[in-house]
């Protein structure tokens, strides 16, 4: 079932559009999921009064970086299906304070509620994606099935898990060139997985968390969910092909892989293609 979707905020209706599409994937089962929005604030001043502060929330870390930074968050607990019913319960839009030690409720989270409980990994990540890119904007994660799956028979190394990916289909490469970060399994929800999933996006836009689900970055909805949407695809394939009795039969060469960065102007993440 599809929903139009209107609503006078721009970036409350981009969050709606995307918490549909990502539910309807089947990656957003109950509460599964959590998005973070980094927003300009001079497009929240046009929507909402900024001095307005609903409530302020105590961090348990702290984030003097992201001091004065405007962000609309997804609430824990909350399903991504009822987003675009009641985006003011299911959402939130939140200025992290002067002091980066806590946050500034301004609008959302009509019930009470909170952001997501993998707050850490996502204001850690948003941290170290500025770093590398200036016009970074979105961290998503999500339980993709066939990426979700592929933990659980893949080797978790990440170069290896980056080549199989790149393998599955040609535009795989040309997608996320940078490749795949993998952290140990960690219990979610906590600042050691924020620490962990933050140190790979030092190198990585995506990483995955084994037997859990997977982290993108990026400076669009659009781009971020078309990163994690590629990942996906190349997991399904490699999920039906390695259940196919007869095995690979043939695959991309690391040369063809090579001559592909080249062709399209990528540099492909080192060590992953053997170049000769």
């Amino acid at each position: 079932m599809s929903f139009m979707i209107e609503h006078e905020i721009p970036f409350v209706r981009e969050m709606m559009e995307v918490t549909r599409n990502l539910w309807e994937m089947g990656w957003g089962e109950r509460n599964g999921g959590n998005i973070s929005y980094l927003l300009r604030e001079d497009i929240v001043k046009q929507h909402m009064n900024v001095l307005d502060i609903k409530r302020s929330v105590a961090l348990p870390f702290p984030v003097p970086e992201l001091a004065g930074k405007y962000f609309i968050v997804t609430g824990t607990g909350k399903y991504f299906k009822n987003v675009v019913m009641n985006p003011e319960e299911n959402l939130g839009v939140l200025r992290v304070n002067r002091d980066g030690n806590g946050i500034e409720i301004l609008w959302g989270y009509k019930d009470g509620g909170l952001p997501t409980s993998e707050l850490a990994a996502h204001f850690m990540s948003h941290i170290e994606r500025l770093k590398k890119d200036e016009n970074h904007r979105v961290i998503m994660h999500t339980h993709a099935t066939n990426v979700l799956a592929m933990t659980f028979v893949h080797d978790l190394d990440e170069k290896k898990i980056t080549k199989t990916l790149w393998q599955m289909c040609t535009e795989c490469l040309i997608v996320f060139p940078d490749g795949i970060g993998v952290i140990p399994w960690i219990v979610p929800g906590t600042n050691e997985i924020g620490k962990s999933t933050a140190q790979k996006m030092q190198d990585f836009r995506l990483v995955i968390w084994p037997q859990h689900g997977i982290f993108g970055a990026g400076r669009t909805m659009d781009e971020t969910f078309g990163l994690i949407e590629t990942v996906e695809k190349a997991a399904q394939i490699y999920m039906l092909i390695s259940s196919h009795q007869g095995g690979v039969q043939q695959s991309l060469t690391d040369q063809e892989l090579i001559d592909l960065a080249k062709e399209f102007g990528v540099k492909p993440a080192a060590g992953v293609l053997d170049i000769r």
